[in-house]
């Protein structure tokens, strides 16, 4: 049996030399090139099953050894490897053919794998069949930031969504980013030039929610003086955002579960069927699997929506992200105000990892905002950030009186608490600490009985 012949390119030797006696073992016949000049030139006297490259190299980066391979040979699998994870280069890389790609420093074990699961594979990658379609649009993707391993997976499974039918469910807790990554796979998709509709499912009573939804005609009841388009028929051929898909009534499940059905409405009080041609994706912040055991969800709407999932992880659960969003965010918000690019000191830094983030990177954008906005000096000190960062390293430890296991829903009225308390019960201030609006506010407040200014 011919052995597969895999070409590593890599202009560090000590990296050439190791992923050359690790996949010889592997019983591959492997080649190196120390740079992409010379890759290419092998490409052009040799056939090469598999290119394992690296993107970053002087003169020639990795992304021409891709290219000129895709060109040559359009079956060669290519690997890129890249010590520097982003969005950017993740959906490039796929855009221009690569089969995947692999974060330094990486596991042997990982390469080994993505190796062998690219071979299996091999059919299914004809002229770049999976991923065809331009995956650069620039609309929001800047804001979506991270290298971590849970978010550098999110890249890929948006990249390989985005121009399908599809439905998404996007889960995570309030703040994470959902309706970002939303509007990412929307302006990545054929769809991208058609309208992005997004609505808050549980801003609305289930009357206006309707009627929202699917429009009316006139007379259909008090106050209905003509016709109304609804936003699913705005969205035709465009993408309906539903967040907060879990609040809607039992009812309103029923009539969302006919338009993914049959893709046709009706308006309030009218008898006309409408075809549409929209692309749902859903997003909430509650365990819709629990709703469904407790009779609260439709199970089969909840399979309905369920055909891709994205989780979104907690800031918490990514701090080698934090410092990626601050740095991001103080570019951000010194550009918006027109001011000098300020530094995060080690110990304002050090702060910010401590913290436990239950805003999520909304939190954190509006902390890095706050400092921006006040800091009247190039350095961003501890005294720029909120009290509560300072004083506290998370919010959960900060309470000593919390049981080990606390629900949820108990931690956030806490949370929501001591911020209403430190602002004096002022309702902008503490809409902005808590990243949320102010409607959002009232409605959280009322839920716990919480009491502040008007």
């Amino acid at each position: 049996m011919t052995p597969i012949h895999v070409l590593v390119v890599d202009d560090d030797v000590i990296t050439c030399n190791l992923l050359e006696e690790v996949l010889t073992k592997e019983g591959y016949l492997v080649d190196k090139a120390l740079s992409g000049e010379e890759a290419i030139q092998k490409g052009e006297s040799q056939l090469f099953d598999v290119v394992l490259s690296d993107i970053r190299m002087a003169e020639v980066d990795g992304m021409a050894v891709l290219k000129a391979f895709k060109q040559k040979s359009p079956d060669t699998i290519v690997i890129m490897m890249t010590a520097f994870g982003s969005i950017e280069t993740a959906i490039q890389a796929i855009k221009e053919g690569a089969f995947d790609y692999v974060s330094k420093p990486f596991k042997l074990d990982e390469i080994k794998l993505t190796i062998q699961r690219a071979l299996e594979q091999r059919e299914l990658f004809k002229e770049n069949i999976l991923y065809r379609q331009e995956l650069i649009t620039k609309y929001k993707l800047e804001n979506i930031v991270g290298r971590s391993p849970q978010m550098l997976k999110i890249y890929k499974t948006i990249a390989r969504v985005a121009d399908t039918k599809s439905t998404v469910l996007i889960t995570g807790e309030s703040g994470t980013g959902k309706e970002l990554i939303a509007r990412a796979i929307h302006y990545n998709s054929s769809r991208a030039s058609r309208p992005f509709i997004a609505i808050d499912c549980s801003s609305l009573a289930e009357n206006l929610l309707e009627s929202e939804l699917f429009g009316h005609v006139r007379g259909a009841f008090t106050g209905a003086i003509a016709n109304k388009r609804g936003l699913f028929e705005e969205a035709n051929n465009g993408t309906c955002f539903l967040d907060e898909i879990g609040d809607i009534s039992l009812a309103m499940q029923a009539k969302l579960l006919r338009v993914l059905q049959e893709h046709e409405i009706k308006r309030v009080g009218g008898t006309e069927t409408i075809k549409i041609d929209v692309r749902i994706i859903a997003a909430t912040n509650k365990n819709l699997e629990e709703l469904v055991a407790e009779k609260k969800f439709r199970e089969d709407l909840f399979y309905r929506l369920n055909v891709v999932t994205i989780h979104l992880p907690p800031l918490r659960e990514r701090p080698e992200d934090i410092e990626l969003l601050a740095e991001h965010f103080l570019n951000k918000f010194a550009t918006e105000n027109n001011k000098p690019v300020p530094h995060l000191s080690k110990e304002a830094l050090e702060l910010l990892k401590r913290y436990n983030w239950p805003g999520n990177v909304r939190e954190l954008e509006n902390v890095i905002e706050r400092a921006v906005t006040l800091a009247q000096r190039p350095l961003i000190l501890p005294e720029d950030l909120p009290r509560r960062i300072r004083q506290e390293q998370s919010p959960p430890s900060s309470v000593g009186f919390l049981p080990s296991k606390i629900p949820l829903s108990e931690l956030e009225k806490i949370y929501i608490k001591k911020v209403l308390e430190e602002t004096g019960g002022n309702k902008k201030k503490a809409a902005e600490i808590l990243g949320i609006d102010r409607r959002t506010l009232y409605r959280m407040a009322a839920r716990y009985g919480l009491n502040f200014k008007k």
